[in-house]
Order: C-alpha cells, then structure tokens, then sequence
C-alpha cells in the first residue's frame, strides 16, 4: 500500500487548504459583513466552481491521455495556482482584493481536486478501495489537524503565516506525488480517447441506488458543511471562546477523524459500507443534539472527537460507495458527481443556516444540523446496493497495480 500512502499527500495539501481557509476566510469577511447569512454564502464560493468545474473536469481526465498519466496534468496546473492565490488571501487591501483571492483560489482548487480522488481508485483494486480510503483520508485528516492547531498558534502571530504556511506544503506535496506517482506504470486503466468526442453525459450513472445514496450524501453534507464554515463564529459568538481556541477545538475532531479512518474502512470492508455509515450517521445526530448543551470548553472537545469518529465512518465509506455503483471506466465521472451532490449541500447550508441563526441566534446551528442527518439516514434506508458491484475481486484486482 505504498502508493496509497504517498497518494495521501495530495489529500494532505487539500486538507490543510480548506481548513485554514473554512477556520480564518469568516473572521476576514466578518470585518466586511454583519450579516451571518451573508458570511456564509460567500463561504460557499468554492462549491459554485465544483458545481459546474469539477463534474466537467472528473470526467474530461477520464479520457485525457497524456504523457503524465490521466490526472496529473491537473494537479500540475492547479495546485500551483492554488498555491499562490491562497497566499494572497490574508494580503487583501478591501472586500474587492479579499473576494477576488477568494475566487481565484477556489478556482485552481476546482481544476485538481476531482483527478487528486480520482488517482485513489485508478491506482487500487476495487476490493482494496476502503482501506486505501481509509489511508489517504488518514493523512488528510492529519493535515486538518495540523491546520487547526498549528494554524491557531501561527494565525496568532500573524494572519498571513498560516496561509503561506499552507501554500509551500501544497507545492512540496505535489513534488512529492510527481515523482513518486506513475500514472502509466501504477494503473492499467485505458483512458477514453479524446478523438472519440463523446458528449459529456451522466445518464448512464443514474441507477435507483445511487439516486438515494446521492440524496444521502447531499443532507449529510448539508450538515457537516454549515458546522464546518460557521462553528469558529459560533465558537466566539455563542459560547464566548477566542478566536484561537475557537479553531483550536475542531483540531480534537480532526484527531478523532485521523484515529478512526484506517479502522473505519476496515469496518466497512468486514461488515458493509451501508451499516457502517448507518451508525456514523445515528452517532452524529446525537453529537450534534448534545452539542447545542455544552457549558464547559471540555465538554465541547470531548463531544468533537466523538463526532471524529462518527464522521469518519461516514466519510471513509461513501466515496467508495458511489464508486463501486457504477462502472469502472466513469470513476472519474463519478468523483465528479459526488462532488457536484456535495457542493450542492455546501452551497446552500452556510447561508441557510447563516440565516437561521440571523433569525434566531446560534443555538439553532446544531439543532438544524442534526435534524439535515436525520433526512439522510432516511435517505441511506432506500439504498438497495444488493448485486450491484461493478466487478468481482478477482477482475478488480487485474484493473490496476501497486508497485
């Protein structure tokens, strides 16, 4: 498993990426706006590219044949860029510099981020898929933690240092995959020729499982990523915790998320995807509930770091999931479209739960996130997955190779 863990380092970069960016971007643009709501939408940004960029370009890297591999040639433009925009950010003069930053970034995010998953199952046997999942998600979670509780110290000192920080990690990292990823050495996947000029068409993905697990991920992430922008302003606003702590505590979650992703793949492997994200589900709708009656900085870590790992069981599962309905040829079409789902969620949960706290004050975040997990555990129950695996272990494993 030598290349799932070195595959790693390219979730490591995006990690530290956006949670430097979902922990810190608020408390600039909090300068600007008074408005939660309006915070929040503009935190969705990057979701607006992944609507339409990542769907277009997960599928356009299926039939990219180049002499870097299918995915590489993505990485190798985008992170980069994303380096640099990223770096910018905390060095904005006024809204106008601050959301162009923004967007840039988010826009070179946007061009590598659907291939950098792709590479995951394009190099692993499909019975592989969960622990190399696992793995990669491992060292992104590292990299989460690194952002929150390095970030906190640097941020601190100075707000530039973490972003900059985040930027050459993001440059040595794709050095690191570069020249350790062989795409025409580690997988025998055959791309589909450009020259076919097939429309770009998600038809064919749409089976009845799929659709349910679509709507799954969609309301589980409409939960997860309204906490995830907003918790640092209802850290401070709501329960009257520095900026510093208030980003400091979602490092014990991202300690909890590192802890249990290995063993989380390897529980879905034994005993079912679906069961496994079934009871991370149920486990954070109590998290999210007990939360809202935290008095004491201790009891809201302590209640984080089970959420960890109830969201690592979820999160490790899913991807894998959706892969493993479709076909092998469309992995990247179908990173693309568990990209579009999820940015769907992401798109509308900030500002809606941004404006529900306008109305009604920050209690209500996690209330509203623990009901959007009940909707998708209802979701998950339709998902009969019975059969439908795209090939047996003995055909995967002949898909690809690990050298």
């Amino acid at each position: 498993m030598k290349k799932t863990w070195l595959l790693g380092f390219g979730f490591f970069s995006i990690s530290i990426t956006w949670a430097l960016y979902n922990a810190f971007v608020p408390f600039f643009l909090e300068k600007f706006f008074t408005s939660t709501a309006l915070i929040g939408f503009m935190m969705t940004i990057d979701n607006y590219f992944a609507l339409f960029l990542q769907p277009w370009i997960g599928s356009r890297s299926d039939r990219t044949n180049s002499r870097f591999g299918k995915r590489m040639p993505y990485l190798l433009i985008g992170m980069p860029l994303a380096a640099v925009f990223g770096a910018l950010i905390p060095w904005h003069t006024g809204l106008l510099t601050l959301i162009l930053f923004m967007v840039l970034m988010n826009l070179s995010m946007s061009l590598y981020r659907s291939p950098t998953v792709a590479l995951m199952p394009d190099i692993t046997p499909d019975n592989k898929r969960t622990q190399a999942n696992g793995i990669i998600n491992f060292m992104g979670g590292v990299g989460s933690i690194i952002a929150f509780a390095g970030g906190a110290v640097l941020y601190e000192k100075h707000h530039s240092l973490p972003f900059l920080s985040a930027s050459i990690i993001t440059l040595i990292c794709l050095a690191i995959l570069y020249f350790i990823i062989n795409e025409k050495r580690n997988t025998t996947l055959t791309p589909v020729p450009l020259v076919k000029k097939e429309p770009i068409s998600f038809k064919g993905e749409w089976n009845r499982p799929t659709i349910f697990l679509l709507g799954a991920i969609f309301f589980w992430f409409l939960a997860y990523q309204g906490v995830e922008a907003l918790f640092t302003l209802y850290g401070k606003n709501q329960l009257h915790l520095t900026e510093g702590q208030a980003s400091f505590s979602l490092a014990y979650f991202s300690l909890a998320f590192v802890l249990a992703a290995i063993p989380s793949g390897l529980l879905g492997k034994r005993f079912g995807k679906k069961l496994i994200i079934a009871i991370g589900i149920i486990g954070l709708i109590i998290i999210y509930g007990a939360i809202t009656f935290v008095d004491t900085l201790m009891s809201l870590r302590l209640l984080l770091v089970a959420g960890g790992i109830f969201w690592a069981m979820i999160n490790i599962n899913s991807y894998p999931f959706i892969v493993a309905l479709g076909k092998e040829q469309s992995i990247g079409t179908r990173t693309g479209i568990y990209y579009l789902i999820s940015s769907l969620a992401a798109i509308a949960s900030p500002p809606l739960m941004g404006g529900l706290i306008d109305l009604m004050g920050y209690s209500v975040l996690f209330y509203v996130a623990s009901g959007s997990m009940v909707i998708a555990f209802l979701f998950l129950l339709g998902v009969q997955d019975k059969g439908l695996s795209r090939t047996p272990p003995s055909t995967a494993a002949d898909t690809s190779t690990l050298a």
